[in-house]
């Protein structure tokens, strides 16, 4: 499932509809994805909760592996994203 790419003041004006949402949100700032939001099912119980988390992770695995990334790689690109931030942001 792509996941659909969404600017952060966007992102923070629509949170709760995005946060109700089942579509996962590449979350951007000037055109470089930031963050990914995978929603889970709602779930009540603890032990639930832990199968929403494993569900989550199945499906950004299922994702990279459709984009052809590894775990690795998307790790090394949010650092790379974080420190343009961080330039950006001292200026």
């Amino acid at each position: 499932m792509e996941p659909v790419k969404v600017g952060i003041r966007e992102f923070r004006e629509h949170l709760a509809q995005y946060l109700e949402g089942e579509s996962p949100i590449a979350i951007t700032r000037h055109g470089d994805t930031i963050g990914v939001y995978v929603p889970t099912r709602r779930k009540r119980a603890a032990n639930e909760d832990v199968a929403a988390f494993r569900a989550a992770a199945d499906r950004l695995d299922a994702m990279l592996e459709a984009a052809g990334i590894s775990g690795e790689e998307l790790i090394e690109e949010v650092e790379r994203a974080k420190r343009k931030v961080r330039q950006l942001d001292r200026f």
